[in-house]
Order: C-alpha cells, then structure tokens, then sequence
C-alpha cells in the first residue's frame, strides 16, 4: 500500500477539521467540564460554500475529537442557502445555540437533544425559528446576523452585527451592532443599538462579541470592507455601549472573526479563524483549508488595553523526549546567527533578549542559506512589532508580505516573543501586549531553521525551543 506524503503545509496543533472548508469559530462553549467549538464549515469542498456547524469537543482545548456536523441547512427552510455565524448558552442547563439563516438574514434557534449526552451530538431547531424574521425598521442596513447572546439581570440580551446604510443622522455608511432582549431566547424585543461606529470604520460589523472583562466591557468586531477585527473598551450604561479605546486584535493579516468564551475558570477565552493567504485552487487541490488560532486569554492591561496570552494547556504540547527541549544562555551577537539548523516545523519558541538598542528577534523557518524565512522582529526607533514574510516563502503565488502592530517597551525593559510555529502558521506574542499571526508556505524541505536577527550588536538573555505534539495529524473524523 502507498502512503501519501504529509502535506508540509497542513497545521498540526491548531485546530481544524480533518478535511475541506472551515471559517468563523461559532458556538464557543464550556459544558458540563467539557470544551465545544462549533465553526463554519463546508463539508463538501475545500472552498467556501454550503455552511454547516462543524462540531468538535475536547479536555483540553487542545486534543480535539471530531464530530459530525452539529447544524445543517434544511432544503427549502429558512436557513436553506447556510447556517451562519452565532453563539451558544446554557438555557437553564440545556445548551442552546442561536445562529444565522440566510436569504434572507433571520435569526434561528436550536437546542441539544441530550444534554446528558457529553459531545452533545444532536441538535433539533426549535419550531418556530426564525425567532427574529427580519431586521428592526431603522433605516436600510448593510447586513444583519452573527448573533451574540448573554444573560442580564432583567433577561437574555443578542448584540446582531448590522450597519447603517440609511439613518436620520450621522456619517454614513457605517457599522453597528443591534440590541434585542428577551426572556426565553425564542420572544425577543428590539431595544436599539448598542454601539455605533463612524464612517472610517467600516460599513459593516460582523461576527460581534460583548462581554465584561476585568470590570469593564469590550466589543469585538470584524469589519467591512477593510477585513480587520477590532477590540473595543469602555462602558456600559442604560443598554448603550460608549467606546473609550480602540485597537486591532491581531495585525498579521490572517485572523478574522474571532469569538469569546468565559470558562469554568473564569476566564475569557478567544479563538481566531485564520484565513489562509494562498490560491484557492491550492486550497482546493490540497483538500483543507484554514485554521483556528490557539485558545487565547484575554486579560485588560493597566493602560486599559486587550491583552493576550495562550492558554495554559497549551503547554502540554511539549514533548519531552530526548533532543525535544533545548535552551540557549546569554548569547551575544550581530546580524543573522543561526541557533538550530534543523528545528522542526512543529515548535514553540520562548525568548527574552536583553533591553534592545536595535531592530532584534528572530528568523524562524529560514532555509540554511536565507532564501526561505520569516522574521518576527522589534524596533526601539519605530516602536512596532514586525512580522515580516515577505520571504516567507518562493511561490510567488502567495500572499508575501509584512505587516507590524504598535508595542511599546518600557526603557530597561526586555523583549519577550513566545512564538509558535505550525507549518504554515506562525503565532507570535510580544510582551503580552501585542499579538501577529501570519499564514507562510515554503518551498524548501530545509526551511526548518531557527536564528536570531539584528541590524547591530544584540544579547539574548535566554532562549527555550521545544519540538510539540503534532496532535492533529492523528485526529480523525467520528
């Protein structure tokens, strides 16, 4: 029997399907002890079409079993032409899960047949869905889904992502997000908007989160047409959301359309699609397409900022093997230094370099001879964090550039970069405040190097590598 090769570019911990199209993260739930991610799923092709609720459950966030699609469009029905985006709840211990039908944009109502049941399998929607037909009359929107539930003191609460086309007042187009309330998820009221934007962000808001966090609240959104996904802190008074800070989730050009969860542990927990930035038609031929970020943590920082860190049970990917975990101390240098030649595709870095005087950080999945890498750098003259793949890869056919995100570093303070290499996937963290992830497809079998990078004299404090758990390479569909 032949076995087909692995597929260099296919991830290997963060979270997928076994095969075809997957977008949005949807459905984000913690359950009776147990992790569910839902997602958009096309389970048919490895483009995008035909969406279904992809299902998965998982210990861990990180070891994920795969289950059958949980939703899928029934023909002829209100939801026909896919079951997009939304969230799940725990409806008074039975988990429900409320989405968008589209053609036209309604929102629909489903629940767990079994909540005893530990993957929570099957799903019936509730007989009357669409549980909102159609969109408030307050002008013509520019879209209407992404429902986004939580649980008040006086009843549920949805935040819908729309926009302002037409409005008696103020810049227009621009996004929004719609508030409706209600007491038994399936009866709901249509308050007004949460939260308005201005002309310059964008005429669409998909995909919103709303949810409080260190004692103030924070909407996520992804918005049309730019393509970014945007945090935004502030208060939360008489059912109005009034930003005071604003910022960009994640720069590297890849996520979108991220989703917020609050675990048993209390804590926030965000999963980011990640488009890929190749062909469709290799998308097609390679028969998969995109990936989830690693589970994240949100905290606010004492400037009032997101700030992020991987989860703690990322961790346990770390092998422990012999060769598995290697450390490097107080290494002084210049320019380019080669640390490992042959790291492996599947690592994590963690790195602290010594109060930068220069652009310092690292090349990682860089061919022996330069021709193939990826440089994730800092600069104290620009004060930005750099992911640079312009490199990344010698097929010309991707998507090769560079993209940066504002940090700044206290004077005296190190530079710190947790990164995560995955095939094609490279995650880093700065300092706990700002995050890029980016999507590279190299063509060198030998791209699997390690270096640090500097435009001058540089000193590494400490550098950990350790080689992780492929695990999906062994999850198959159930």
């Amino acid at each position: 029997m032949t076995i087909a090769p692995r597929d260099p570019h296919r991830p290997g911990y963060h979270f997928m399907p076994p095969k075809n199209w997957m977008n949005d993260p949807n459905g984000l739930i913690q359950f009776r002890g147990r992790y569910h991610i839902f997602y958009q799923h096309n389970p048919n092709a490895a483009v995008w079409g035909d969406m279904h609720w992809g299902h998965a459950v998982s210990d861990d966030m990180v070891r994920w079993k795969h289950l059958p699609p949980a939703i899928a469009p029934t023909p002829g029905g209100y939801d026909k032409d896919g079951v997009f985006s939304g969230c799940c709840v725990d409806f008074d211990g039975r988990p429900a899960a409320l989405y968008t039908g589209i053609s036209p944009e309604v929102q629909c109502l489903a629940f767990a047949d079994d909540p005893n049941d530990p993957d929570l399998r099957t799903w019936t929607k509730h007989a009357g869905n669409p549980v909102i037909p159609a969109p408030p009359r307050i002008g013509e929107l520019t879209g209407f889904r992404d429902p986004y539930v939580w649980r008040e003191a006086d009843g549920w609460h949805m935040a819908v992502g729309s926009g302002l086309r037409s409005a008696p007042r103020g810049p227009l187009p621009r996004g929004c997000v719609l508030l409706y309330r209600s007491t038994d998820l399936v009866n709901w009221e249509y308050l007004h908007t949460l939260c308005e934007g201005d002309a310059n962000e964008g005429e669409m808001w998909e995909c919103p989160n709303f949810f409080e966090l260190d004692g103030k609240h924070v909407l996520l959104i992804a918005g049309l047409p730019s393509g970014k996904s945007v945090y935004l802190v502030g208060d939360y008074r008489d059912k109005r959301f009034s930003p005071r800070l604003r910022g960009e989730i994640d720069a590297g050009g890849s996520l979108y359309a991220p989703q917020v969860f609050t675990d048993a542990k209390g804590r926030g927990i965000m999963f980011g699609w990640l488009r890929e930035t190749r062909p469709i038609s290799a998308q097609a031929a390679s028969g998969w397409a995109c990936a989830q970020t690693l589970p994240r943590v949100l905290t606010l920082g004492d400037d009032g900022a997101l700030r992020y860190a991987p989860a703690e049970e990322v961790r346990s990917l770390r092998l422990a093997g012999p060769g598995d975990h290697r450390t490097w101390v107080s290494v002084p240098w210049s320019g380019d230094h080669t640390l490992a030649l042959h790291a492996d595709d599947t690592i994590e870095i963690e790195a602290v370099f010594d109060p930068p005087r220069g652009e310092t950080g690292l090349a990682v999945r860089r061919s022996p001879d330069g021709s193939e890498q990826t440089r994730i750098t800092w600069s104290p003259v620009t004060r930005r964090l750099t992911l640079d793949m312009t490199r990344g890869s010698l097929d010309a056919t991707t998507q090769r550039d560079r993209r940066e995100a504002p940090l700044s570093i206290e004077a005296g303070e190190p530079l710190r970069l947790r990164v995560f290499v995955d095939r094609s996937i490279i995650e880093v963290f700065a300092n706990d405040r700002a995050c890029l992830t980016g999507r590279v497809y190299p063509t060198r079998n030998d791209a699997l190097g390690v270096a640090l990078a500097s435009n001058g004299p540089a000193t590494l404090s400490r550098l950990d590598l350790w080689r992780l758990d492929p695990v999906l390479d062994c999850a198959a569909a159930v």
